[in-house]
């Protein structure tokens, strides 16, 4: 079937048109050549697509447009040079190979990025890697080769109370760097269940990089520019993610109905009783309400950049999953003992969506931005007067 979708040219449509900031390296040229490089959608029509795809759990891979590969393929293709393009993005271009992302650490608050404890140390011309990562998805994939491996570098940090002339600005200690998944001191500890569910052969893992040597070479965009890839990276990948969820939550609505027409109970059709007819009014609602803001996110990405379009993601990020938690939910009621069962797709996909919640960033912390942004706003066209002063 990946072969299929590739002689029809639905390959890597995630990838949007080449803009002004990514150089056309000559690895690029041969990919475009080779019609690698998507078909040059807009985010926006993209979201069309990846709705679609959402009903499947299965359709993303098939397109080669699954998680976390198309964030890293991102990275690779914005922040990579030409040398790490030929050696990693050109086989995930081609779907031969997969990555997986290893920022999440067990023992802090990840979603701080600052609080990352993966230790990055100088030796001559390399770098020695230690550190506990776990939620690194994709690990546990057999075909996965490679990792995108976020730590910090502890000579940029200033010991509490201490001065240090070398340390550097919070978010400019950290950075990321290329790691082959055979390197000696990586070691993938276990796969992590998901409600129960092992995502295989994606998976989610908990891996070890216990002085892990690799090349100077290996860092992308350049020393303590890993917070800064890691924002542009979660931008676009959050928003894909809403777009399937988007999906998922119509597949749920369809599920419902069907099973509301074809179950009868106490002499007619589930569908025939009031509260199923009004709890089907309130998921189309709520569906149609979290679609919009996606398609708003997706419009502001394509004409204002992934920076400027933070603020429009996030609400989709947080509203997405919530209606698809909600929607959900309804229908496996309507399914009874067969929506928590594996013979239907709904308990799969709720476990989706609550645990989008939580991530590429929880919902507190994009709440946290937006609301910000409100009080930032509000000042900036109030002045000091407020709106008393106005009346």
């Amino acid at each position: 079937l990946k072969g299929k979708a590739q002689q029809a040219g639905l390959w890597n449509l995630w990838l949007p048109a080449l803009d002004a900031g990514v150089p056309l390296t000559p690895v690029l040229r041969e990919c475009q050549s080779r019609g690698l490089l998507g078909a040059g959608l807009s985010n926006l029509d993209y979201a069309h697509v990846c709705k679609e795809m959402g009903k499947s759990v299965w359709a993303p891979e098939l397109f080669n447009c699954s998680a976390p590969d198309t964030g890293n393929m991102e990275v690779l293709l914005r922040y990579g040079n030409e040398q790490q393009q030929r050696e990693w993005l050109v086989p995930l271009l081609e779907g031969k190979v997969r990555s997986c992302f290893a920022m999440t650490e067990p023992r802090v608050a990840s979603s701080d990025a600052t609080n990352i404890e993966a230790r990055i140390e100088r030796d001559g011309d390399h770098y020695i890697l230690n550190g506990h990562k776990w939620w690194a998805s994709g690990a546990s994939d057999p075909r996965c080769k490679v990792a995108i491996f976020m730590g910090k570098h502890p000579e940029r940090a200033a010991p509490s109370g201490k001065h240090n002339p070398h340390s550097a600005p919070a978010h400019r200690q950290q950075s990321m760097l290329l790691v082959p998944m055979d390197a000696p001191g990586v070691t993938v500890v276990r796969p992590l269940l998901v409600f129960g569910y092992d995502d295989a052969p994606h998976g989610h893992s908990e891996v070890l990089f216990e002085g892990v040597r690799v090349p100077k070479t290996s860092v992308l965009l350049g020393e303590g520019r890993g917070f800064e890839i890691a924002q542009g990276r979660l931008g676009p990948g959050r928003l894909h993610h809403c777009m399937r969820l988007v999906g998922a939550t119509e597949r749920a609505i369809e599920c419902m109905l069907d099973r509301a027409l074809s179950r009868v109970a106490f002499g007619r059709p589930l569908g025939g009783n009031e509260s199923v007819v009004r709890d089907t009014a309130e998921c189309r609602i709520t569906l149609e309400a979290a679609r919009l803001l996606v398609l708003q996110a997706a419009a502001e990405l394509d004409a204002r950049g992934n920076k400027e379009a933070r603020i429009a993601i996030a609400m989709a990020k947080v509203a997405a999953p919530r209606a698809a938690q909600k929607v959900l939910d309804r229908a496996i009621q309507v399914h009874g003992g067969g929506g928590v069962s594996s013979d239907f797709p709904l308990a799969r996909l709720w476990v989706a969506a609550r645990t989008l919640r939580i991530a590429d960033g929880p919902d507190e912390v994009h709440l946290a931005s937006i609301g910000k942004k409100e009080f930032k706003d509000w000042k900036r066209r109030m002045g000091k007067g407020g709106v008393m002063a106005r009346l």
